[in-house]
């Protein structure tokens, strides 16, 4: 049996070209609808209603026109009927409304199954009965999860917050799937000791641009700022800051760290923490915070040769090293993490000129997916200690 569906508006008027059915003319079903869409008012019902309702089982309303419309309005005491369809199913070739012959006439079922209708009241009395007519309340379809953000900018709370960043933007997806995202949380109990070669650094007082990215304190350098390992140089790009420090280590979280971005001639990144902890004032950190800029995107060039990143390294450099991300979007993987054992110091005062700033600019510690953390508890000839 073939049928045909009309999706109309609550408030749509019947086309006088609608398909007879048995014993119900359209001049019947164009005043049923007019005086529902025309008396239903009301607020959409809070949730748990809804869920309750999307279990019950089938309404079924019969009777004659009179007893419908005073049952529909009933049923539809709740919803928006601006922001509900009609499913009309009929069939114009059935004599006997889409039933067997010999059946009797079929009831008029009308089915508040979806999710903003409730429960309709109890089915009245036997009366003489109408051609065969189904009628459902539809919701409009939900937006998708991508038109949702698409407006949304990335941040560290909210609805831009870590846990949304792979839901923002295509190139983000790999902040939600991938297997070796940073930061993690250490624990020397499960990483690989052993001798480990040293990180060779070669820094030189350098020019400089401070900038606030609306993220974090970023100064770009410029120079000839290098660290060589694994038999690889990497060239200094930037520095900035992360407020608490990312990474965790042995259960412990440091209130601030510095991370230095370095490149290589294959465009492979290496990625330098230095973590902080309260003490005496930082050298390097009070050049940066003396030329601060306090707007968004705002930047101020530094003097030249002002920055020398070499005052910010520990004595002892010894490190851990791991295979993780950026961890700011597009979260890019295969980044090599060299995390200097030793904390330096921090002034109060300078953690608390960052923290107006930037209160919490730190993604939460992500899983290591079975990756090996290299814990150098030595190093080798040639470095320090």
């Amino acid at each position: 049996m073939k049928t045909n569906t009309l999706v109309l508006p609550m408030t749509a008027i019947c086309a006088p070209t609608m398909p007879p059915t048995r014993g119900a003319r359209p001049v019947l079903l164009c005043l049923l609808l007019a005086a529902v869409a025309a008396d239903v008012r009301a607020a959409e019902p809070a949730p748990a209603a809804a869920r309750e309702a999307a279990t019950a089982k089938p309404v079924r309303l019969e009777g004659t026109r009179v007893d419908l419309e005073s049952q529909l309005r009933e049923a539809m005491k709740s919803g928006d009927p601006s922001k509900k369809r009609l499913n009309l199913l009929i069939d114009p070739k059935s004599s006997n409304a889409g039933m067997a012959p010999g059946s009797p006439a079929p009831v008029n079922p009308v089915d508040f199954r979806a999710q903003d209708a409730p429960p309709a009241p109890a089915v009245l009395g036997q009366r003489p009965r109408e051609g065969g007519l189904v009628i459902r309340p539809q919701r409009a379809p939900a937006p998708a999860a991508r038109e949702a953000h698409k407006d949304i900018h990335w941040s560290y709370e909210g609805e831009g917050g870590p846990d949304q960043w792979g839901r923002l933007k295509p190139d983000f997806a790999i902040c939600a799937s991938g297997q070796r995202q940073s930061p993690i949380h250490i624990e020397d109990n499960k990483t690989l000791k052993g001798p480990a070669e040293a990180i060779d650094f070669r820094y030189v007082p350098s020019r400089g641009t401070v900038t606030n990215n609306g993220h974090t304190i970023q100064v770009n350098v410029y120079g000839e700022n290098t660290l060589t390992v694994r038999g690889n140089t990497y060239q200094l790009l930037q520095f900035h800051f992360h407020h608490p420090a990312e990474e965790r280590i042995n259960g412990q979280s440091y209130p601030m760290v510095g991370h230095f971005v370095h490149r290589n001639e294959l465009g492979q990144l290496a990625m330098l923490a230095v973590l902080l902890e309260p003490g005496e004032e930082n050298p390097l950190i009070q050049k940066v915070w003396t030329h601060m800029p306090l707007d968004v995107n705002d930047s101020v060039h530094l003097p030249p040769d002002l920055i020398d990143v070499g005052e910010i390294l520990p004595k002892d450099q010894r490190y851990y090293q791991y295979m993780g991300s950026l961890t700011t979007p597009p979260c890019t993987e295969g980044v090599l993490w060299l995390i200097l054992k030793q904390p330096v110091s921090i002034s109060r005062e300078q953690l608390r000129l960052f923290g107006q700033l930037y209160a919490n600019n730190a993604r939460p510690v992500q899983p290591h997916n079975g990756r090996p953390v290299r814990d150098a508890v030595l190093i080798g000839p040639g470095g320090r200690p």
